[in-house]
Order: C-alpha cells, then structure tokens, then sequence
C-alpha cells in the first residue's frame, strides 16, 4: 500500500453518498507498500480501508480481485470484503482512479506467527478451490524475463555483477521450474504487513491485487520467503519448517509439491530481487513511498542455492 492520488475530503463525502456506510468521521493515508492508494476510513457505522488503483493495476483485473475476496470472506477466510453501493456495484471512480472500498479487519501483526499464517493459508487455498474465474501470474518465470530485460542495463548501478547474477538465476530457474503442480486460487504476495492476528490466530489477509491462479505450493514458498528471515536478515530455515507445518495441518502437500518447494522459494527470491529492482531504479513519483532493497533478495536466493 501507498499514497499516490490525492483526495480531499469533499470529493470523498460526495464518493461516500453512493453507499450507506453514514457520515465520514475521519480519514487518513496508509503510506506503506508501493502498488496502490489507501485510505483507512471511519464513518458512522465502521471502519473501512479505501483503495484507488493505480495505473500498475490491469482494470480487466479488478473484477477477479473483488470477486476473489467476495469469494472468500463468504466462506469463511479472514480477508476484506468488498462493500456494495447502492446500485449494487463495488468498483466506482475517484480523483481519476476506479476506487473500492473493502471492510477492515481488526488485529496486530506478528512476523513470527509462522505456524498459523502456514495454517491460514492452506485454509485460504482450500476455500478458494471452486472459485470459477481465473487470472494468469503476471510474476511467474516470464514475468521475471520482462523485468530482467527492463532492468538489465542499470542493474549494475544498484551492485557490481548484478545483471549477470540475474541472467544466470533466470537460466536456471527455466531449465527446473516445475509443472503440472495441483493449482488454483492464491494470494502470491502474502507478506507480514499484509497479515493481522489476534489470540495468536490471522484475524486478517489483506492486499489481494497480486492474486491469481497458480500453484498452491508456490503461494506457500512465496509466503516462506517473505517471512522466515532471523535476526540478521538471513532465510530462516527452522521458521519456514514451521509454516510448512501449519500448511500441511490443514492440506498435506504431494510429493511432488515437497519436491518442488526449494525451486519454488528460489523463484519467489528472484520475483522479489527483480520487483524491488524495477522500483528502486525507476521510482513512482508517490508522495509517501520509499523503495524497498532489492538486495535483501539477491541475499536470499544465494541462501536457498
């Protein structure tokens, strides 16, 4: 999440009138993250997170992601819901953006709950298993030769070696990413700070907007990547054990998936080295946003060699 597009408050109470969610008490901007505009909102019946969508953001994309989390909150995941206007609808426009508002989940978060974000999980991915539409991993390995190729001639800017660190990485990623693995619905971008807990439970998965339809096993090693990092910044191999453990509590993996799952964290290394890349040299002119080090990536994928 970040704050890119402005909106003033008059704008927003007139936004407001095509919902029944009462008078706006406050808003504020949620400046972390770097995809989209949010707003936490407060109005005379709840709490609300508002989202305006970027020009990152497919709007052909939209419908799946709301749908997505309608799908899922009505079965029980903790994920927002998307709120309904008046005439029915979810999606309408603000400040030059489609904008959405969602429900907001209350808790805190806790980065070292592996084994109950590895249980969630599981139980997200076996919610969504009928969920009809499907969205292609704009991430998945050619995603990662997209953003190699815009980033290759000033890679080297961020550390000596690192466009041919790439290059080999993308090599042999191709020649051992696996196939045929059981699919379907997944989060592909389930971080800590898109996580809440209370009582040592997740009360909250927010940030659907990378969604889309792919191996659960990849969902699980993109979720390990991201949090099982010790103290000094390392993979954390005894942490990631301990999410693959809540996972398997709910939905044992395949053999074959187990097989995969060390391909499978590389490759989630590499997205992250090469997203963090992109936006560190080539910055969204956002007015609260700073770029996350791509290096912290380049790290964990030599760890997971």
């Amino acid at each position: 999440m970040a704050v890119y597009t402005p909106v003033g408050e008059a704008a927003l109470e007139r936004f407001l009138a095509g919902y029944r969610l009462g008078c706006l008490l406050r808003f504020e901007p949620i400046p972390e993250g770097i995809d989209n505009t949010n707003y936490l909102l407060e109005t005379g019946s709840d709490r609300y997170v508002l989202t305006l969508f970027e020009n990152r953001i497919d709007p052909g994309d939209l419908p799946f992601f709301v749908d997505l989390m309608d799908y899922l909150a009505v079965r029980g995941v903790p994920c927002p819901a998307p709120v309904r206007r008046l005439d029915g609808t979810s999606l309408a426009p603000l400040a030059g953006r489609t904008a959405l508002i969602v429900t907001f989940l209350e808790g805190e978060r806790d980065p070292r709950a592996f084994w109950a974000i590895g249980e969630a999980l599981a139980r997200l991915h076996l919610a969504g298993a009928g969920f009809p539409s499907r969205r292609s991993n704009d991430l998945g390995p050619d995603g990662w030769r997209r953003l190699a190729a815009l980033t290759s001639g000033r890679a080297d800017e961020v550390t000596a070696g690192l466009a041919e660190y790439i290059a080999a990485a993308l090599g042999e990623l191709a020649q051992t990413w696996p196939a045929a693995l059981p699919g379907g619905a997944i989060h592909a971008d389930l971080f800590p700070d898109n996580a809440v807990f209370r009582d040592g439970a997740v009360s909250g998965i927010y940030d659907f907007y990378f969604a889309c339809t792919d191996a659960l096993a990849y969902d699980l090693a993109i979720t390990q990547v991201a949090w099982a990092v010790d103290a000094k910044g390392r993979f954390d191999t005894h942490a990631a054990v301990e999410m693959q453990e809540g996972y398997e509590a709910v939905r044992p993996l395949e053999s074959a998936e187990l097989h995969a799952l060390p391909t499978l964290r590389r490759g989630a290394a590499l997205r992250f080295l090469l997203t963090r890349l992109h936006d560190w040299l080539y910055p969204a002119p956002a007015a609260l946003m700073t770029p996350k080090d791509p290096l912290e990536y380049m790290r964990k994928l030599g760890e997971l060699s």
